[in-house]
């Protein structure tokens, strides 16, 4: 199979988040993220789609969080299953009509047909189809100078917040979208031949040298896709036998009660600051072991990465990983805690937050998985889990 006309995504939009408590999203983008709340529904809107919305953003960063008005909604539907989640993911194209009739040749399944709105700035088209990622939904918009993300928000005004919103951490844009699958082929797949992504980075590991007398464990296979002309890119991650059950992936999977989203990492100019700052407004992190600073200036010495400006004894401080690739350019995370854990409330959902700075390097933190995996095993047994 040749390479396939790309679908024209110009970015990653927004985020689409289903939530049982809006007052709780508030609190956490703008008291502890320092987003600014952009936009809210209208009367109107909360009553023709039975939920209220609020949209926040930080840079380039929107995420739109839903709260169910009764039942029937697109929120009540998909919190009847779920816990809190991504139920959507929202796209900018070039050329709407274009997108939407390469996704029907390849098979795409459409939910609805272009829908057309239009305000005083100008025009929005936009349509939805379903996807291999449990029940979250892919949303393709074109824009020309429609104001708001969609039609029925009213702006917030800036006095409604006033104090938070500055964006003070540097969030600047979403680097890449994780997803947890029980078995991820037929995404993988669906991706490549429908949407026209391509492989871009894997890794296949468990997190304890597995022999015969090892009785636990997590292991996964990763496998990346990415748009080339947007820079898009998707993580996609599944269990490794053996202990598969045991595996945070499909632990995740029966938290969230099926596959789906299970992080986003946003991308910061100075990771330190703002890990600094965030954990200073109460915003938690995933442990990182000792051994793991203790180690690392010996796999730093004997890796490509060579030097770094950063003190160990900083990362060490904060609980940042360093990971590098054979050119010598690194990266730098961070984990926030799942939400579950976050907000003390298993009905928050699995669904966590990544904050990376990338110093050259392009990957994703190879040499971070297994510390990160055996980070949410801990946390898992911790809460008896696994």
């Amino acid at each position: 199979m040749g390479k396939l006309e790309p679908l024209g995504i110009k970015r990653l939009e927004a985020l689409h988040y289903y939530v049982r408590d809006l007052e709780r999203s508030r609190h956490f983008y703008l008291d502890m993220m320092d987003f600014a709340e952009v936009w809210r529904s209208s009367p109107a809107l909360d009553q023709a789609g039975r939920q209220r919305s609020s949209v926040f953003r930080a840079g380039d960063v929107v995420v739109v969080c839903s709260q169910p008005v009764g039942e029937g909604g697109r929120a009540w539907r998909y919190l009847r299953k779920h816990p809190d989640g991504v139920g959507s993911i929202v796209f900018e194209v070039e050329d709407i009509e274009r997108t939407f009739k390469l996704l029907e040749q390849r098979g795409g399944t459409p939910i609805t047909d272009i829908q057309r709105f239009q305000d005083d700035g100008g025009t929005l088209a936009m349509f939805n189809i379903t996807t291999p990622f449990g029940d979250t939904t892919f949303r393709f918009v074109q824009r020309g100078g429609f104001r708001a993300l969609y039609s029925g928000l009213q702006e917030v005004p800036a006095t409604a917040t006033a104090g938070r919103g500055g964006n003070r951490f540097g969030f600047q844009r979403v680097d890449h979208v994780t997803s947890n699958f029980q078995t991820m082929k037929p995404a993988l797949l669906w991706m490549e031949h429908v949407m026209g992504f391509e492989p871009y980075w894997e890794v296949a590991f468990h997190t304890s040298d597995v022999d015969g007398g090892a009785s636990g464990g997590s292991g996964l296979k990763s496998i990346v896709m990415w748009e080339p002309q947007s820079g898009v890119k998707f993580a996609n991650n599944e269990p490794m036998r053996p202990f598969f059950k045991a595996s945070q992936i499909n632990v995740f999977n029966e938290d969230l009660r099926g596959d789906g989203v299970q992080h986003v990492a946003l991308e910061v100019p100075e990771i330190l600051g703002a890990v600094r700052g965030l954990r200073e407004q109460g915003v938690s992190f995933m442990p990182t072991p000792k051994a793991y600073y203790d180690m690392l200036p010996g796999r730093i010495q004997h890796s490509s990465i060579g030097k770094i400006d950063e003190e160990i004894a900083t990362l060490a401080e904060l609980g940042i990983l360093i990971d590098g690739d054979a050119q010598g350019k690194y990266m730098l995370q961070i984990f926030v805690k799942e939400w579950a854990a976050l907000h003390g409330d298993p009905e928050a959902g699995p669904f966590f937050y990544e904050i990376i700075q990338r110093k050259g390097d392009r990957g994703f933190g190879a040499g971070n998985f297994r510390a990160l995996f055996e980070s949410i095993e801990r946390t898992q047994r911790a809460e008896g889990r696994i």
